[in-house]
């Protein structure tokens, strides 16, 4: 049976999950990409319950670069966490390679005062 890389993507994204935990003090910065847009959400799984999300689809990103709208994605969700009072997160790329817009992600969070 062939492999497509969605089944590729899955078999990475379940890996990565055996070990990556939310809880309430240091949620999951969960990340997914489409070929237009990146959302991302804080997700505590003890609850089984999101506690924010962002996305480039908001209007107060404006327009851009699909990296630029990344970067300010992260630092979108950074603010909303600062908000929550979280400090820290546990970052999962979701099956992505650490490349490209979720690496631009995960700098703006970075800068947005997140430490994971």
């Amino acid at each position: 049976m062939k492999k497509n890389k969605d089944t590729q993507r899955q078999k990475i994204r379940f890996r990565i999950r055996k070990s990556v935990q939310g809880t309430t003090e240091r949620p999951r910065l969960s990340v997914f990409k489409s070929n237009t847009s990146i959302y991302c959400q804080l997700i505590d799984d003890s609850k089984g319950s999101t506690l924010c999300a962002a996305s480039s689809q908001d209007k107060s990103l404006g327009k851009g670069k699909k990296s630029e709208l990344a970067k300010k994605v992260g630092t979108l969700i950074a603010s909303k966490a600062k908000n929550m009072n979280i400090e820290s997160v546990v970052f999962d790329r979701g099956g992505f390679l650490y490349h490209g817009r979720i690496k631009a992600l995960a700098e703006g969070a970075r800068e947005g005062g997140l430490q994971f």
